[in-house]
């Protein structure tokens, strides 16, 4: 079996260096492990006279990564336009928020074409492609249009919206008429899942029987596979990270006060309004929790060029300096402020440091720094973690302290509860979260999104053995809606 991975961007595993979301941490061991090739974009851009596209092939363990060098009169379009202006915002349920130009889709359709292409090469007769995310939904119809006819799954990291969010996206339908030429679509979590299907069965009229969509391309499985980490491997990170410079000199400006930790991207998604005026609230309810807590709050920027981020990074920070100026004292400052990533072995320590994790999402697919903050701990004196309900990684994770983020006093009072938490509380709960991530790994999602993808493709027929009786015709539409886009 040739496994053929692709994502928008592609990770180099580098140890010191930050990742920059759970997609990369989650890819780079099936990659080093499998024998697998990931294939994304360089970060560069090319002027698009090439006659083919150009790809630099870089081994890493057992795989490889090929890095393309995208169109650039259609990378903007495609990324920060309809992929992030348009689908992440809906998909993370801010509807509000939804941008997008005819442009912005027709760069989208473009630079999907221009990967479908590409992959060509990667193709052989026991190939099978598996696509990451948002950015290509529409990359199966393309791949199936140039005859490719091996198994193609998609995993969607992110959250799938109930269906009057999803339809606020313009051409969503031709959108999800794309992503059936897919044999697999993998979510995770099971609401995630239904808004699929029932968007399948109730917007497009079609046949949805035990989770297997029936369509013009044929059977289409949409099936749950919630991501996992390497929990054994986190925490031998986080126990020889005591040594590390960053680490031992954060241990000693604690002056023995109690730390929390977030660690997020900078995005309207994570909550991290609500979490910082939650501390805010905690210090005016409890004002004895002063100089005894701090937070430590790492915000990488992403997007910056998208003006919702660029907002939110101008808010957060000011919002934060007034936290600080409200509360702080000459010798104790209440949130300490980064916007600066680290690498993983450096952010095991971190955790291991924080006695408290919040991970307080509005939206979010599952979070993985949720499992990771959790797995870092030392099972002789674990930290509590606070958790958003609305986080993929709640449905595991349910021994944690779970908040609506949306709640400002109740979350100010959920994490002076974890703070205050006795240790017996504490080891019981870690053990319960700890049990989970044991028993879902990022292996163990691998190896079941594989196996789901092989088995899909048995008796690919166009209906089956799904329905004992043929079903009602239902109107087809093409899927680019008469337009082709490259």
């Amino acid at each position: 079996m040739n496994l053929v991975i692709v994502s928008n961007r592609v990770a180099r595993a580098k140890p010191n260096e930050p990742m920059t979301g759970g997609l990369a941490a989650a890819l780079l061991p099936v990659v080093e492990n499998s024998g697998a090739i990931w294939v994304g974009s360089s970060g560069r851009v090319c002027d698009g006279n090439q006659k083919e596209p150009f790809a630099e092939i870089e081994a890493l363990g057992e795989g490889a990564l090929a890095m393309l060098d995208l169109p650039a009169a259609h990378y903007g379009g495609y990324y920060e336009g309809f992929a992030n202006s348009a689908l992440w915002p809906a998909l993370h349920s801010r509807a509000d928020l939804i941008r997008a130009s005819e442009e912005d889709y027709a760069s989208y359709r473009e630079v999907n074409a221009f990967m479908a292409r590409a992959l060509l090469r990667f193709q052989k007769p026991d190939s099978m492609f598996w696509i990451q995310d948002y950015h290509f939904l529409t990359l199966a119809s393309e791949l199936r249009d140039l005859g490719i006819t091996q198994p193609i799954g998609l995993f969607m990291h992110t959250p799938w919206p109930a269906r009057a969010v999803i339809a606020g996206v313009p051409h969503h339908r031709a959108l999800i008429e794309a992503m059936l030429a897919y044999d697999l679509v993998g979510f995770q979590t099971d609401e995630d899942c239904e808004n699929f299907l029932s968007y399948a069965q109730s917007d497009l009229d079609l046949v949805v029987h035990d989770g297997v969509v029936i369509s013009q391309h044929g059977r289409t499985r949409a099936e749950v596979f919630p991501i996992g980490i390497d929990p054994q491997k986190f925490a031998q990170l986080a126990a020889k990270a005591v040594t590390h410079p960053d680490v031992s000199r954060l241990r000693r400006s604690l002056n023995g006060e109690a730390l929390a930790i977030g660690v997020d991207r900078l995005d309207y998604s994570k909550g991290l309004v609500n979490r910082i005026k939650a501390f805010d609230r905690m210090w005016t309810l409890q004002p004895q929790l002063k100089r005894a807590t701090s937070l430590l709050q790492i915000a990488t920027p992403s997007r910056g060029a998208i003006e919702a981020y660029g907002n939110l990074q101008s808010e957060l920070a000011k919002l934060v300096s007034d936290v600080n100026g409200n509360h702080g004292e000459v010798d104790w400052t209440p949130i300490r402020y980064l916007n600066k990533g680290f690498g993983q072995a450096v952010l095991a320590g971190l955790y291991r440091t924080a006695q408290v994790g919040v991970v307080t999402p509005l939206q979010d697919g599952m979070n993985l720094v949720a499992k990771e903050y959790v797995a870092a701990q030392n099972p002789e004196n674990p930290g509590v973690l606070v958790l958003s309900k609305y986080a993929g990684a709640a449905n595991e994770l349910d021994a944690a302290l779970l908040v609506n983020p949306h709640d400002i006093d109740g979350m100010a009072r959920t994490i002076a509860t974890a703070f205050s938490m006795p240790l017996t509380e504490r080891r019981m709960r870690w053990e319960a979260m700890m049990t989970k991530l044991r028993d879902h790994t990022i292996q163990q999602w691998s190896a079941d999104f594989i196996d789901a993808l092989q088995e899909s493709q048995v008796d690919k027929g166009p209906l089956g053995p799904v329905l004992a009786d043929p079903p009602t015709p239902w109107p087809l539409r093409s899927v680019n809606s008469g337009v082709r886009y490259h």
